[in-house]
């Protein structure tokens, strides 16, 4: 590719609320691309995951796919894992103060981040880095020097941190310390640029440039994407919301919970979850827009692709035959009623209110039986929580849950 076909791939997707700020990465890259080029060196490209939690969905993956994108443009990519800011958790998008985790938790966590996110990147490509390697080395005169870069005022401007301080609900010192942690992990890695979710813009943006400019080094060229929307097409993929697709499941669970996606998410599942080109989503939102493609079939091109990128052909070819015979072969009528679900709802909860068991005793003996599936697959414990699907209780009753 030459440079303005990189930055073309490289800046897909990308968000910054701000069509100046974007302009303004989008030339910065451009530049940097050229320099490097004449230094004969690849840029250093990072991005840190904080292991909170142990499973990963494909929300999780917007940024590895462009980290990847810039491994296969022959780039360094730096895997950071945030052992140590995940001590504090980032705030950026709660309204409330995070748990802090132990070190236990977050050495379990991290043990299988680098192994999940190998489905994405290429490993011989990717450097693993652990961010306490510089920061549990910070001295107090150390945080000084960089926390006099900002103001407590910039801090109260950021959205979830100016609502709890209008409820009057407390805002911790320690939790301003983590845009000064992950700022100075572009600075300790020496990077040309970070990638992460728009709720880290801050962190990035406002912070880690500024670190870097203070501390004597080039800033970093921000690429920030937005949030993979879940299942429900609405709200940020979340396992605990029931909307999320893992990246841990198997095939026919991973294209089934792509083709529940609402049409009107599917743009946003081009350009942040698959492999395909600028020119390629372009064209098909075309056609999609002309009436020459069914979004049925659209979606099918998409859970074929995020299916494959995971499974292999192979797998995603079966994960399609599969769908195809239980979805269009009439085996699941078109017409299926629908069933609003709350997040504390058990599927027998559903099943009972729905009227799809006469009793909850005859309604746990079907799942005994294996008489009930949720999107093809069968569920054998009552007890699982409802998400958003199609579930199925004996041959012929059918219901579309939906958040």
């Amino acid at each position: 590719m030459n440079i303005d076909d990189q930055v073309a791939l490289l800046m897909q997707g990308t968000e910054y609320g701000d069509d100046e700020i974007k302009e303004s990465m989008r030339e910065e890259l451009k530049q940097r691309l050229n320099q490097a080029e004449k230094e004969n060196r690849p840029l250093r490209i990072y991005c840190g995951y904080d292991p909170t939690k142990a499973d990963l969905h494909l929300g999780h993956t917007v940024t590895m796919r462009k980290l990847r994108q810039f491994q296969e443009l022959g780039h360094h990519v730096i895997f950071l894992i945030g052992d140590f800011t995940a001590l504090i958790g980032d705030p950026s998008d709660k309204d409330v103060t995070r748990p802090i985790l132990t070190r236990e938790q977050v050495e379990k966590n991290a043990h299988t981040y680098a192994e999940q996110a190998f489905r994405i990147l290429d490993p011989q490509k990717t450097e693993i880095r652990y961010n306490s390697e510089w920061l549990s080395k910070l001295g107090f005169a150390d945080l000084i020097k960089v926390a006099s870069n900002f103001t407590v005022q910039q801090f109260l401007s950021r959205e979830k941190f100016k609502l709890r301080w209008e409820k009057g609900d407390p805002i911790y010192i320690h939790e301003t310390f983590y845009a000064f942690m992950q700022g100075f992990d572009a600075y300790s890695l020496d990077t040309d640029v970070q990638i992460g979710g728009t709720d880290q813009f801050f962190n990035i943006m406002m912070a880690g440039r500024k670190i870097m400019s203070a501390l004597g080094k080039q800033p970093n060229i921000v690429i920030t994407l937005p949030i993979l929307p879940g299942t429900d097409g609405e709200i940020k993929m979340s396992k605990s919301l029931g909307n999320d697709i893992p990246i841990t499941t198997n095939a026919d669970d991973m294209y089934g919970k792509l083709m529940s996606i609402p049409d009107k998410a599917m743009p946003q599942y081009f350009r942040l979850v698959t492999r395909w080109t600028p020119d390629r989503v372009d064209a098909l939102e075309k056609e999609l827009a002309a009436g020459k493609v069914h979004p049925r079939d659209a979606k099918m091109s998409l859970a074929y692709e995020v299916t494959d990128t995971f499974y292999g052909k192979e797998q995603a070819d079966k994960a399609q035959q599969d769908f195809i015979l239980k979805f269009q072969k009439k085996e699941i009528p078109d017409d299926i009623p629908s069933f609003i679900i709350t997040a504390d709802q058990t599927l027998l909860d559903v099943m009972m209110a729905a009227k799809l068991a006469p009793s909850k005793s005859q309604g746990k003996r079907l799942f005994e039986q294996g008489g009930v599936s949720l999107d093809g697959e069968t569920i054998a414990d009552w007890g699982t929580f409802a998400r958003p699907g199609v579930l199925q209780v004996g041959k012929r009753k059918f219901l579309e849950l939906k958040l």
